[in-house]
């Protein structure tokens, strides 16, 4: 049995940065870092996450670390808000470190409303967005695709809304990667994977999943915030979904072939949930593009869902309501090629961000003009009884982190304990009184999903801001919650 990770076994490298080193266990190829306070992280002790981050120290071609953010926890494989990049092309690649939820993501639409001049209508707003957006396990929506559909949305990503009169062209230059993996091939997704998302495209599915009505409380810092186009007081409206059964099938299907084909690569791990191959093998390519597929439908489906809460805002608002623009969309749970320094030498490498957000600085060649001189924004919800954050990247990311940050506050209970611990009739009721109105498809989604439940995200945030990785732009006040 693997000794658990304590405490005395990290080394502090600078403030909030700590180093479990290779000597920590002998198949570690490179130390395993965990970006946190001290306080966050006698919490991270706690569960599995950081034995988790040791095993990933050991996949091969893994570069420079094994990573994990202030709100990481034990996951599959990977702890959730892991971070690992491996050498192009022939490191592996493993659907471990990307997420059943393939481009599990979050966007943030921004309106010319202020709270004060609309609160009283924010319960109406709460029910018509509910009625407009399809939440729910395996809740279906207003679209069914064709087989040939199906095929378009997984090569044309958030282009196929556009097209077909769901989505807003402009908002494709505020998407990261512009909504679209070029690499991406529907005949790699099983029938099964495509039939289980025939129905699902604009809609947000279950667990912690959300579309939510916010008001920017705070602003951080004005400059960026200027160029965001965040005012202090605006209405916004935060989507957090990804590839629904689609995409969680796709894991599936290629965690059992990675499974099966790794003796072929004599490959060993520590744990047969970072099932992996190489990048350049058959079935690490054939995952790839697969998983591209995957993150297009994601996209599209965000898209869709941004089609949908736009109706409802002009339903409920009308003319007066203006318009709701796209700030940005950015994905958490994806691997990419990208390049990085690694010692003294740029490389391509293949990062996996399970959890993770990617976080940019200003030097970045993808961003849109309008942020080329603050950069990328990075969108962090919080949960349905606190508050949401929205944070630029900065280039020391790409330094100590492969360019990432936290996607969350991070879970501290199971859904289990949560059920057990949460009356959700009282804590709807509670939220109501506090001026969040919540519309669930059950109580148990409101339950799973209450504010204990997470870690603070105020915490984490800060965490993020002391380290360097990315600056706090402003804060986000829920009003209107959509669960599944």
């Amino acid at each position: 049995m693997k000794k658990k990770v304590q405490i005395t076994d990290l080394t502090e490298l600078a403030d909030y940065f700590w180093e479990i080193p290779i000597s920590f266990r002998k198949d570690m190829r490179v130390p395993a870092r965990v970006l946190a306070s001290r306080s966050i992280l006698d919490d991270i002790i706690e569960d599995r996450s950081l034995n988790q981050l040791v095993n990933v120290s050991a996949l091969p071609g893994i570069q420079k670390s094994s990573l994990v953010m202030p709100d990481v926890h034990e996951g599959y494989g990977f702890p959730i808000g892991g971070v690992a990049a491996t050498l192009y092309p022939e490191g592996v690649i493993s659907p471990g470190g990307i997420g059943y939820d393939i481009n599990c993501g979050v966007r943030l639409l921004i309106s010319e409303l202020e709270y004060e001049d609309v609160k009283n209508k924010m319960e109406e707003l709460s029910k018509e967005m509910y009625a407009q957006i399809p939440s729910g396990m395996g809740k279906g929506g207003q679209i069914t695709l064709s087989k040939d559909q199906m095929d378009q949305v997984l090569t044309q990503g958030a282009e196929w809304a556009v097209e077909n009169g769901y989505g807003k062209k402009e908002d494709l230059e505020f998407m990261e990667s512009h909504g679209k993996l070029p690499d991406a091939d529907p005949s790699l997704v099983s029938d099964f994977a495509k039939k289980r998302g025939t129905s699902q495209l604009g809609t947000i599915g279950s667990g912690n999943h959300f579309v939510e009505v916010d008001y920017v409380e705070a602003i951080f810092n004005a400059e960026i915030a200027e160029a965001y186009n965040l005012k202090k007081g605006q209405m916004v409206v935060l989507i957090h979904t990804g590839s629904r059964g689609l995409g969680h099938q796709i894991a599936t299907d290629y965690i059992r072939i990675m499974m099966n084909a790794m003796p072929k690569y004599n490959i060993e791990l520590p744990d047969r949930e970072l099932a992996c191959v190489p990048f350049n093998s058959e079935e690490g390519q054939q995952y790839y593009k697969a998983m591209c597929a995957a993150a297009n439908y994601a996209w599209c489906n965000r898209e869709v869902i941004s089609w949908e809460a736009r109706m409802a805002w002009k339903n409920v608002f009308g003319k007066t309501g203006g318009e709701l623009k796209l700030l940005y969309d950015v994905a958490h749970n994806i691997a990419k090629i990208e390049d990085h320094v690694i010692g003294t030498k740029k490389q391509k490498v293949i990062v996996h961000r399970k959890g993770a957000t990617r976080a940019f600085g200003p030097e970045f060649e993808e961003l849109p003009e309008a942020y080329k001189n603050v950069g990328q924004p990075v969108i962090i919800p919080g949960s349905m009884g606190t508050c949401s954050y929205v944070l630029a990247g900065t280039a020391k990311s790409r330094d100590l982190t492969f360019g990432s940050c936290c996607h969350g506050a991070g879970r501290r209970l199971s859904r289990r304990a949560a059920k057990r611990q949460v009356n959700a009739p009282t804590l709807k009721e509670e939220l109501r009184e506090r001026g969040i109105y919540v519309e669930a498809g059950s109580f148990k989604g409101i339950a799973e999903e209450a504010p204990i439940a997470y870690k603070d995200v105020n915490a984490v945030v800060e965490t993020i801001q002391n380290s360097g990785v990315a600056k706090k732009v402003a804060k986000l006040r829920p009003v209107a919650v959509v669960k599944g």
